[in-house]
Formats: C-alpha cells, structure tokens, sequence
C-alpha cells in the first residue's frame, strides 16, 4: 500500500527557519562593524530585544495552545529583534528597546495572527512607534568611538543603558562636549539641517563626523555610517547569491534614491546621489527591511514597484520631510500598498487570456 501524502509533493527546502537563519547570518558584519564604531551598545540593545522577543513568543504561542518550540525554532522573532535592536541608538534607555520589541512582537505580529498573517513590517511598526514617542531618545547617537576622548568601554555601555550615566558619571552629552561640531546628531541629519539654514556642504563636511574612505562628490560619508552600510550591501548581495531574497525590490529602491539624488545634485547644492546609499539606513532598508517576505510584494513586477515606490517615499522624507532619514515610514507605507500591486501585477494563468484577449 502507498502512503497518500498532500501535495506540493516536491519541496525547494527553503525552510522558515533556514531562511531566517540565513539573513542573520549575513547581518553579523554589519553588527560587528556597528560595535566596532559606535561601541558595545549595540550588543546589549541585541540582547535585551531578543531575549524579550523570545519571551514574548513563548508566552503568547502558550496563550493561543500553539506547538511553543516550533513557533520559536523558526527564527522570526529573533530576526524581527536584531533588526529593531540595530535601527535604534546603541545607547539608548534599555526601556525603550523594551517597549519596541512588545509593541512589534504583539501588535505588528501576534495581533495579526501571527508570522504570514502580518500586513505590516513588525521591526518598522515597533521602531516608528518608538520614534514618535520618545523622539529625544530616538535620535541621540553618539559619534562613532574614534572621535571620543574616553571610548565607552563594555561597562560604560551597560551602564549608559540602565542609568543614564558612564561608570565615571557622565552622560551622552557630556562624552560629545569635548567633541568640536557634534551635536548628537546624525550625519544625514547634520547634512539636512545645514543645508536648510543655507549653510555650505564644503563647511558641513567640516565636522569630524564625516569622514574620507571615498570621494563621493561635494561632501565626504558619515564615518562609520559608510562602512556599516557597505557590510550591509555585502549582506545583502550574498543573500541574493544564496537566493534568499529577490534581487528586484533592492534595484529598484537604490536606483530610484540614486535618481533622486543625482536630480537634487543638479538643481539644488545636494551632495552626491552615492552619499544618499551609504547614508543613513539606505543599505540595511533595501535588503534587510523591505524584503521582508511577508509584508512586501509576491510578484515579480509588483517587487520592482513595491521597491520603487519605497525608494520614492525615502527620497521624499529625506528632502522635502522633517525627518532626515525615512525608511520605517516608507516601508510601512508600502506595505498598504502590497494588496493593491500585487493584485494588478498577477502573472497571467497559463491557459487563460487576458479580458478581450484571444
């Protein structure tokens, strides 16, 4: 007698769980090169957001009778927690990562019905939440390490997150005082306030927050935030190798912010589109946030106008906006729009026509 088994009876062995795995993986660069500028914070951030996602998951799949190891084994939640533990500043209050790692593991996810059901980004849900309410703590970085007198050490880390204040008793603020031009403020940040007050970009590149690893044009990148981003575009196209992602929604996002960027270059004194890709959080939204398999688009050509569209909502925040850097905004407005897309961009059925068709 043979077994009868359901189908899909061929499998591509793509696995929740290995592919999970698979985009951790390659986001350990970029991790390890964000400890290696702006200090361990990021490590502790890592640990507090996972171990509460985790926590989280074991208590709501144990509320709904849900199989708790399996639901856990596939990685998500702790996916969905490194990318929220790397969006926010490394030094921020251990309250805040708390609080976005709740509201994006049991409002963005298990409300929905858990992983699959999710309209939204849960990682986005939880960092935008965050940034509306708690702006001060949402935009106080510190500048990278190098530029610091006193380097926050592994136990100033610690303690910056849990009080407030280094083991020797100073405060963010008081480790970038002795810092010429640094006002906590971000790079892309810095670039977009000084242009608006008119300010020229060869002065803004003036601060010790810009560094020189490329010539991108009228401005020097952000140190630090260049070399982040270049590890992040080596994760992603090394998940694009192993065929984890599609290669669709990430060309078009960066080809429409380098358009953008180039049109601003030419009417307007911008810097260099290529300063728009290394800046901010342009490469870790391209491959890491907006492919996110579950909220962005299924289709072959919806993927190009899902990332398209991304690409312009980045681009109009970044110029026209108030806030410098707009990826979380851009893709939770994107991902509204997946239904529609994906319902007008349905590859035709082999054997049907299209409607007055032959």
């Amino acid at each position: 007698m043979f077994k009868m088994i359901s189908s899909p009876h061929t499998h591509s062995g793509k696995l929740t769980a290995r592919i999970m795995l698979w985009v951790i993986i390659a986001m350990i660069p970029a991790i390890i090169a964000q400890i290696y500028y702006f200090g361990f914070g990021v490590l502790i951030q890592a640990a507090l957001a996972v171990g509460l996602a985790l926590t989280l998951e074991f208590i709501v799949t144990l509320l709904r009778h849900k199989p708790k190891l399996f639901y856990i084994a596939d990685f998500s939640v702790i996916l969905t927690a490194l990318i929220l533990a790397v969006a926010i500043p490394p030094y921020a209050p251990y309250w805040v990562i708390l609080i976005g790692t709740f509201c994006a593991v049991i409002f963005a996810k298990h409300v929905y019905g858990g992983l699959g059901q999710n309209l939204f980004n849960p990682a986005m849900v939880g960092y935008v939440i965050l940034l509306i309410s708690f702006p001060l703590q949402m935009t106080t970085w510190l500048p990278p390490v190098q530029l610091l007198n006193e380097p926050p050490t592994f136990a100033d880390a610690y303690a910056l997150i849990f009080t407030g204040f280094s083991t020797d008793g100073f405060s963010l603020h008081q480790l970038t005082a002795a810092i010429d031009g640094i006002t906590q403020a971000t790079p892309l940040d810095a670039v977009k306030t000084g242009i608006k007050s008119g300010a020229a970009l060869s002065d803004i590149a003036h601060s010790p927050i810009f560094g020189s690893l490329l010539p991108f044009g009228a401005i020097a990148e952000g140190q630090g935030w260049a070399q982040v981003n270049a590890f992040f575009l080596l994760g992603g196209l090394f998940l694009i190798w192993k065929k984890i992602i599609h290669w669709q929604i990430p060309v078009a996002f960066l080809a429409v912010i380098f358009l953008f960027g180039f049109v601003q270059n030419l009417l307007a004194f911008a810097p260099n589109p290529l300063w728009h890709w290394f800046s901010g959080a342009t490469m870790f939204g391209a491959f890491f946030i907006a492919t996110d398999p579950v909220t962005a688009s299924i289709t072959p050509k919806g993927k190009l106008i899902f990332g398209a569209l991304v690409g312009i909502l980045v681009c109009l925040i970044r110029f026209y906006g108030g806030y410098p850097d707009g990826v979380a905004f851009a893709v939770l407005l994107g991902n509204i729009c997946v239904p529609l897309i994906d319902y007008y961009t349905r590859p035709r059925v082999s054997g049907h026509f299209k409607k007055g068709g032959k």
